[in-house]
């Protein structure tokens, strides 16, 4: 009933009060192309490495092209060359609801999706006594059988939007990436999809406390895979954040945000259109409204379920002041909005995901659409200067795509029309970043062992003892610099 209503103010938006043309394109075939950083255009409008955002006036060009925007390294210049399906985009375009970037965002946001996919469940119960979930996907011929712990398939670490909503892009997500030869695995918040609410703590929306204990028994549970990490929509802020606090310790290759909210408490605030602010509020307080009695030992209740906007939500949630029950202060009406506005401010201070970004340690591609209604106007949203000075950041822009969208024609991924479904785009480019940026780094580790050896040979008597020992013992294992087992206590976890 939530997605039908969902569905019914989105068409109201869209017939009411936009403009047609906001949503359908030229009815030419986009031309999607792609440059290396730096390098001068060559007859196409697209987005330069470093340039700028393209105003109304020249709009319409550039909602057909693709851009990888990056600080020039040997690393960019690698995905440039052996990552084609970033320039193989082919948008909906013309008189269709595919067209329609709000259409085909609430779309992929609330229409079931018949997903082959069966989920295997771990409830893992915290140092605090809380309960994250994972939950592991599995094909459903498999009859829900678990996974050797001595596999060294790849682990994808799926982090939803913060709002708990399985969407379809994570259902097709995990159904792409098993078919790849990866672990799926999504990681669900306290009380998100049914997680029971153990304890009075909610997470906060940068906090990577509990995705950090998370991830460690990933690591602990298949110590011979390497691990990727993919986070959609409002869920990249709390990737973000984990990137940034725990460096190089993040026990990550490499990391993907699907249509990320980079500037999150200017969202919070007014970066989400009316009837979409209210479908997301009302989801939220239908999730919550199961633990209103217990939550309300330390949350005011009343306001919490009278709010109408995404922050007088997250306020009540987690910005309060005092106890609840507990006499209010008298201040003035000033001092008051003062107080409020600095539990505000503070509470981002915490939380914001970009906050420790110079700390990342690893690969990150972002992929966004200029015409995402979710996240708003990539003028004014999206932070290109992280892109053009930060080694570690990728930013894979699209003219078209919506929010979390980024459909591609059926006969954009196939020769000769063969293919009959549409396919998603950014599954195919994030998976080939992940073998791209894995592949660039075995290269250069295979070129500092090849290095070393002939240092080693051309040393004298150094290098007849060189000779003498196995290219092995040369590989260090990194292993955890503390007893994983003293700290945590995943042995009284238990399975769904």
């Amino acid at each position: 009933m939530l997605e039908w209503l969902v569905a019914l103010c989105a068409v109201i938006l869209v017939v009411v009060t936009w403009p047609r043309s906001t949503y359908f394109g030229p009815t030419s075939r986009p031309d999607a192309s792609l440059r290396a950083p730096g390098s001068s255009p060559q007859g196409t409008s697209e987005l330069q490495a470093g340039g700028h955002v393209p105003q109304a006036a020249d709009r319409g060009e550039s909602a057909r092209t693709v851009a990888l925007i990056c600080k020039p390294s040997a690393l960019a210049n690698y995905l440039l060359k052996h990552c084609r399906t970033f320039s193989h985009y082919s948008p909906c375009v013309g008189w269709s609801w595919r067209a329609s970037a709000l259409l085909h965002s609430v779309y992929e946001a609330c229409w079931p999706y018949d997903s082959p996919v069966q989920f295997v469940r771990d409830n893992l119960q915290l140092s605090d006594d809380g309960l994250v979930a994972l939950d592991w996907a599995v094909p459903s011929y498999q009859r829900r059988r678990r996974t050797s712990s001595h596999s060294a398939s790849p682990v994808l670490l799926i982090i939803p939007n913060s709002f708990g909503k399985f969407t379809r892009n994570v259902l097709k997500l995990c159904e792409t990436a098993l078919s790849h030869g990866y672990l799926p695995a999504v990681f669900n918040r306290r009380s998100h999809n049914g997680t029971p609410l153990t304890t009075l703590k909610l997470q906060q929306f940068g906090d990577p406390a509990d995705l950090r204990e998370a991830v460690r028994y990933i690591r602990h549970r298949q110590p011979a895979g390497r691990l990727y990490a993919v986070s959609e929509s409002t869920g990249s802020g709390l990737l973000l954040s984990y990137l940034g606090e725990c460096g190089s310790s993040s026990y990550m290759t490499a990391a993907v945000c699907l249509s990320p909210v980079f500037r999150c408490q200017s969202w919070f605030e007014s970066g989400l259109c009316r009837p979409l602010q209210w479908a997301l509020v009302l989801y939220q307080k239908v999730c919550l409204s199961r633990y209103k009695t217990v939550l309300g030992e330390n949350v005011q209740t009343d306001a919490l379920f009278s709010s109408c906007s995404l922050r007088g939500l997250e306020e009540a949630l987690f910005c309060q002041t005092g106890q609840v029950g507990s006499a209010p202060a008298a201040p003035t009406g000033t001092s008051s909005l003062c107080n409020a506005s600095g539990t505000w401010d503070s509470y981002w201070e915490r939380n914001e995901p970009l906050r420790d970004v110079d700390e990342v340690a690893i690969p990150v591609l972002s992929v966004c659409a200029q015409d995402d209604p979710v996240r708003g106007d990539a003028q004014s949203t999206v932070p290109f200067e992280l892109f053009e000075t930060n080694p570690h950041f990728f930013l894979l822009l699209t003219g078209r795509g919506s929010h979390c969208g980024f459909s591609n024609r059926p006969d954009a991924g196939a020769a000769g029309g063969t293919e009959s479904r549409w396919t998603d785009w950014s599954h195919g480019a994030l998976l080939e970043f992940f073998r791209a940026t894995t592949d660039f780094f075995a290269a250069e580790e295979r070129a500092k062992q090849l290095a070393a050896r002939r240092r080693g040979m051309g040393g004298g008597g150094g290098g007849r003892v060189f000779r003498h020992r196995s290219v092995s013992t040369c590989k260090r294992v990194p292993a955890c610099s503390h007893n994983i087992h003293a700290i945590y206590n995943w042995q009284r976890s238990y399975t769904r």
